[in-house]
């Protein structure tokens, strides 16, 4: 919880903190150095942290990937403000996605 008594953090306070972190030095901010660093850094420390939530999956370490899975979804907010992409935007995409059936929406992209 934030010090906002009336509403939980959510990904979108998460989105803000990344946009407005990237904007300061990387000398004082973990997320402007990811973002200097280019999309390919950011890109690759989300697959790393993938990795990582999937192990602690199998397993069955649930500590674990509740902080695995909190490093996913920040390093994936991260190249997405990299790539210029709101979190809007992607959940847009799953809402489009959601007004149907998982098996139907799958088949109607080919996959």
């Amino acid at each position: 919880m934030t010090d906002r008594q009336d509403k939980p953090f959510g990904l979108s306070d998460l989105e803000a903190i990344i946009a407005r972190r990237a904007k300061e030095s990387p000398d004082v901010s973990y997320t402007a150095k990811l973002v200097a660093a280019g999309v390919g850094r950011s890109a690759k420390k989300l697959g790393e942290e993938a990795v990582e939530a999937v192990i602690a999956a199998v397993e069955n370490d649930r500590n674990g990937l509740v902080s695995e899975s909190a490093d996913v979804l920040y390093h994936l907010l991260v190249v997405l403000h990299a790539r210029d992409i709101a979190l809007q935007d992607v959940l847009n995409e799953l809402e489009r996605r959601t007004a149907q059936s998982g098996l139907a929406e799958k088949a109607s992209r080919g996959a």
